[in-house]
């Protein structure tokens, strides 16, 4: 391999997994055992939010978390079961431009650690006694753009008050 070759490696983009793991993982049936004599669909409550932080030079951990909430609306919603799962993920990227790191981070890691989650869920639900929840898919790029552009728009209103 010649200088320019390997200095060539050395700048080529790299973007990969290196671990995927569930970092939390929490399942309550707070009305066990009488709630599995209702016959009535709950009702599902999501939140959702991702996060990204650096882990040294070139490595970020990127985590989803959901917190999913069924509960009976007719009865004061009382919750027949909760869970509350993180999906993490440690991700290399080097080489890439500072600008591109960000939609990296918030588009493309969520997208491939979802299917994960997705999966943590529907598991828990059913290990808790009830049907599978099945996450919707989610639009990580549209999440994304409406976040720069209230981010835009605070910086903006900020920016005429001072």
């Amino acid at each position: 391999m010649s200088m320019t070759e390997a200095t060539n490696q050395e700048q080529a983009p790299l973007f990969s997994i290196e671990k995927l793991y569930v970092k939390d993982l929490s399942l309550e049936v707070p009305h066990a055992p009488a709630i599995y004599l209702e016959r009535v669909n709950p009702q599902i409550d999501l939140q959702l939010h991702s996060q990204a932080k650096q882990l040294e030079e070139g490595a970020f951990e990127v985590t989803i978390t959901v917190t999913v909430t069924a509960s009976i609306p007719e009865q004061e919603n009382k919750v027949m079961f909760l869970i509350e799962a993180t999906q993490g993920g440690v991700f290399q990227i080097r080489n890439v431009p500072a600008e591109n790191i960000d939609p990296l981070l918030a588009v493309m890691c969520p997208n491939m650690l979802y299917p994960y989650l997705r999966e943590v869920v529907s598991d828990a639900s059913v290990r808790a006694g009830f049907a599978p929840v099945l996450l919707n898919p989610v639009n990580f790029e549209s999440l994304y753009l409406q976040q720069k552009e209230q981010q835009a728009q605070q910086e903006a209103a900020s920016a005429t008050t001072h």
